[in-house]
């Protein structure tokens, strides 16, 4: 059986949709899927680590890496750079890994513009007032800050038709069973199948 590349999804969504709970859950399940750590200029959080949740890098580093073109795509939001590396991804490819960006609809584009087969998943929250609701649950925000929050989820919504599929976020269980059924499909797809088994495809065809 010959050695099959990895595929490249990316998956979006307005916060508090929960993607961040479905991409954790995916990884714990399987050990040949990781999600891109990102290049960022912000400071670290409390726990965060250098390396696991982002790359973490001067201004001056991440203008280098822009100028030597090593982003996928890359954006600045507020204050801080973040952006995602050819190379890591490439590598993790190739090794037969598929990889998940958790990227907006911006880099998703960048991102399209670059790699023909990559795959987009948007998720949704099951409702408005669903999505209020969370924002609202984590407790450490004004009121001011989740209606902002909720206008920019709205505006990120609006992208949902550049996408090849919409998941809903309603019952956990069952949006992570429509990722995984997405990523099985694309496994499944000629092209992976053909790699993946062409021993067996030559002996069959002699």
């Amino acid at each position: 059986m010959a050695h099959s590349r990895g595929n490249l999804f990316i998956l979006s969504a307005p916060s508090g949709a929960g993607k961040s709970s479905l991409i954790n859950a995916l990884l714990t399940k399987y050990n040949d899927m990781k999600v891109s750590v990102s290049h960022t200029t912000r400071s670290p959080r409390p726990g965060e680590e250098n390396g696991v949740h982002y790359h973490f890098v001067t201004v001056d580093e991440f203008k280098a890496l822009i100028a030597k073109d090593d982003f996928f795509e890359w954006a600045q939001v507020f204050d801080n750079y973040y952006g995602t590396s050819k190379q890591a991804i490439e590598e993790q490819l190739a090794a037969g890994i598929d990889v998940f960006l958790d990227i907006d609809w911006q880099g998703a584009q960048q991102v399209r513009k670059l790699v023909a087969d990559v795959e987009t998943i948007f998720i949704l929250p099951p409702s408005k007032a669903e999505l209020e609701s969370r924002l609202n649950s984590r407790g450490q925000d004004s009121a001011e800050v989740i209606a902002g929050r909720m206008a920019q989820a709205q505006s990120e919504t609006s992208h949902y038709n550049e996408y090849d599929y919409v998941v809903v976020n309603d019952d956990f269980a069952t949006a992570l069973k429509e990722i995984e059924t997405i990523v099985l499909a694309k496994r499944l797809s000629l092209q992976s199948q053909a790699i993946r088994h062409q021993d067996l495809l030559v002996d069959l065809l002699r």
